[in-house]
């Protein structure tokens, strides 16, 4: 059973995508973690590169080398992921070097690199703002081919800018899985965290494999943050609402990678939109494979971010 199962008026299969590594894992981590991407999980399209720091880049070079390699040759269509914040010179060389030397698919998270990918198809992150369908237009003019949308938008916002999307033959994606980043600075928190400065953090964001929990003064858990990075605390789940969605006309999902069983993560999601399981029961499903996180879904119902409604729970229409 397709994906059309989800929505009888649609014949195209929604597709699944794994958004680029947000966090500092050592060069073994992410060898192995793509390896098993590559041979296990049912995604279509898998996100490589470094979005949040550049200093990172170079500790995990050669394994992101030989993971782009083992991806293609099981059939994944793998794009190249930029800064989500490039400040100097250096990032910016770097960025034009890049659009030069690559020739598949790459993704623009900065409006930085627009310039360099004009002309040529290319990707737009959730960390450039799409919200309107001029904005859409202009991207699409510019060479864009697949626009992930930014992750705070509700579902009406979705469906207008998906109807827009079909009319310049652009897919739409949305962000529907893991801690959801929400800002981005020039500043390392984690560095500070821990005493230290941004230019001599000792990589310091590499002790917390899913970001470094922060609370409240009256201690409830609030945010994470990864570096440089701001995120949720609650990790964003999609997966009840996916024939919405569908419903909706987005062309694929994407989830962000965290330190779990993201094998078994894209399975739930798979079989919801292959339907051969209920929508219904995914929130539960999802739980059982990371028991450890708390979910939320507010701002595709309109709701504050961290608000979590049930599957059965309708989602307006308009």
């Amino acid at each position: 059973m397709t994906s059309a199962a989800l929505n009888p008026d649609r014949t195209e299969r929604v597709g699944l995508t794994l958004g680029p590594l947000l966090f500092n894992w050592s060069a073994e981590a992410i060898a192995e973690f793509y390896a098993r991407i590559a041979d296990e999980a049912p995604f279509d399209r898998v996100h490589v590169g470094e979005v949040v720091c550049s200093k990172r880049e170079p500790l995990y070079r050669d394994a992101l080398a030989g993971a782009i390699e083992r991806l293609e040759r099981a059939g994944k269509t793998v794009v190249l992921s930029t800064l989500a914040l490039v400040t100097t010179r250096r990032e910016s060389a770097a960025l034009a070097a890049t659009a030069a030397a690559y020739d598949g698919l790459i993704e623009a998270n900065d409006t930085s690199a627009l310039g360099a990918l004009a002309g040529r198809p290319h990707v737009i992150g959730p960390l450039t703002n799409t919200y309107n369908e001029d904005t859409l237009t202009f991207l699409a003019g510019n060479g864009a081919v697949t626009v992930c949308l930014p992750p705070e938008l509700p579902l009406p916002a979705i469906r207008i800018l998906a109807a827009t999307a079909r009319e310049l033959g652009v897919g739409i994606e949305v962000f529907a899985f893991g801690r959801i980043p929400l800002a981005i600075s020039a500043r390392c928190y984690h560095a500070r965290v821990h005493g230290l400065s941004k230019d001599s953090c000792r990589y310091v964001c590499g002790q917390d494999m899913d970001g470094l929990a922060v609370e409240t003064l009256d201690g409830r858990d609030f945010l994470a943050v990864n570096g440089l990075q701001t995120l949720s605390h609650a990790w964003c789940s999609y997966a009840g609402h996916l024939p919405a969605l569908s419903d909706a006309g987005i062309g694929s999902v994407r989830l962000s990678p965290q330190s779990c069983d993201m094998v078994a993560v894209a399975g739930v999601f798979r079989d919801v939109l292959d339907g051969r399981s209920d929508a219904s029961a995914a929130d539960e499903c999802l739980a059982r494979v990371v028991p450890r996180a708390a979910f939320a879904n507010g701002y595709l119902h309109s709701q504050p971010g961290i608000a979590f409604r049930r599957a059965d729970h309708a989602l307006a229409a308009d």
